[in-house]
């Protein structure tokens, strides 16, 4: 049998942060996380859990203040911000809860601007664009600006900005936490298309509906993250 020499998109090892204090306050106690290319996985908690602190690791906006943490392989603790600043713009789509469209611009801008920090020559970029925005069935709203847009269609804008740099992976927060039910539902069922094409998915929730669709589920609870399939395997 052939193994698989790709590299984890996501590997902590002993990764740990500690706000300092005083008193210092520990975010996220030591853990070991592995996310292979082409899992999804949810991540569920409580308020305060250490969700955010997750989230702000995973996403390079803040370093592990013990432990390590690889990005494809990358050590991201031993990179400089510069470095990190383009990793996390090349590597990385964020999907957040409020969308953060510019109201001003078009859905076709929006997704447009994803592509400035990777220098993507401007005459790609509207091509580049409407690709992603077909991908996620917004073909026929390019021009349309963001009050315009249903809910739904927003949040399918900021799944078109994650992608159109076709990073390696898709790390959501609460994705459908201002959806009413049936446009959540339709994000979710566009999530798992995107995943059942490939993508590797990391979505934050607190919703157990949202967290099923994950192909595993990981939980914080005052700072200490327990992976749920690890358990049933090592059990």
């Amino acid at each position: 049998m052939i193994q698989d020499k790709t590299p984890p998109v996501i590997e902590f090892r002993s990764a740990a942060l500690t706000y300092p204090g005083p008193p210092p306050v520990p975010a996220l106690l030591p853990c070991d996380l592995t996310v292979r290319r082409g899992e999804y996985v949810t991540i569920v908690g409580p308020s305060g859990s250490g969700k955010s602190t997750f989230l702000n690791i995973a996403g390079l906006l803040d370093t592990p203040t013990d432990g390590t943490y690889l990005l494809d392989g990358i050590d991201t603790t031993r990179i400089k911000d510069k470095e990190r600043t383009i990793l996390r713009g090349s590597r990385i789509g964020f999907v957040f809860q409020a969308f953060h469209l510019l109201a001003h611009r078009s859905a076709s801008e929006n997704v447009e601007l994803a592509m400035i920090y990777q220098r993507v020559p401007r005459s790609q970029r509207r091509a580049r664009a409407r690709t992603a925005l077909l991908r996620v069935g917004l073909g026929h709203r390019l021009d349309a600006l963001p009050t315009r847009l249903s809910g739904g269609e927003r949040q399918r804008v900021a799944i078109a900005r994650a992608l159109v740099t076709d990073p390696s992976l898709l790390l959501c927060d609460e994705p459908t936490g201002n959806l009413d039910t049936a446009t959540a539902e339709s994000v979710l069922e566009l999530l798992d298309q995107l995943h059942g094409d490939g993508a590797t998915i990391v979505a934050i929730t607190h919703d157990p509906q949202v967290a099923a669709r994950g192909q595993r589920t990981v939980s914080i609870r005052d700072g200490r993250l327990t992976d749920t399939l690890a358990e049933q395997v090592t059990a």
